[in-house]
């Protein structure tokens, strides 16, 4: 049992002193500031990153309820936009009723004056044949009782005595 690690000797003892002293000058003078100063900046790092998160926690808050407000708002305008929609379509149906009910009446009137039309047209027409059938046979009447020319004579002569010129 006579290991130097386990109980060593007053010279290994001094050296390891000095080097373990050497060391900590070393590591005070030139290492502990830069990870003193690298953990001060990661300490700022992740401040600085939670006060990030809640201002953009309180940020989705504020999101959150201008959308919630957007979305009652543009619900509101969407049933705005289909009741004006429901509004003009019943307008629309209204005039067109409207036009056809005038424009039925118009067609009837018309139908009733081309229905007037075509009977005095008819009667004309058939005041036109009956005067020529009449015509006709007033001629052959004429033309069989005038067969002598005395009598033919006498009958143009009374005519003409009774027209006025």
């Amino acid at each position: 049992m006579n290991n130097p690690l386990i109980s060593p000797g007053i010279g290994v003892f001094f050296w390891m002193l000095v080097s373990f002293g050497i060391l900590v000058f070393i590591l005070g003078k030139w290492a502990w500031p830069v990870m003193i100063k690298a953990l001060k900046n990661r300490e700022t790092a992740i401040a600085d990153s939670l006060n990030a998160a809640e201002k953009a926690r309180e940020e989705m808050k504020q999101l959150k309820s201008g959308k919630e407000e957007e979305l009652r708002m543009a619900k509101q305008e969407r049933d705005e936009i289909l009741h004006n929609a429901r509004m003009t379509s019943e307008q629309i149906i209204e005039d067109a009723r409207k036009k056809a009910s005038e424009e039925i009446v118009r067609m009837r009137e018309e139908a009733i004056e081309s229905i007037n039309n075509e009977k005095l047209r008819a009667m004309h027409d058939l005041k036109n044949q009956i005067a020529t059938l009449s015509i006709d046979i007033a001629e052959k009447l004429i033309k069989a009782e005038l067969v002598n020319a005395e009598a033919a004579k006498s009958l143009v002569n009374s005519e003409l005595e009774k027209a006025e010129l």
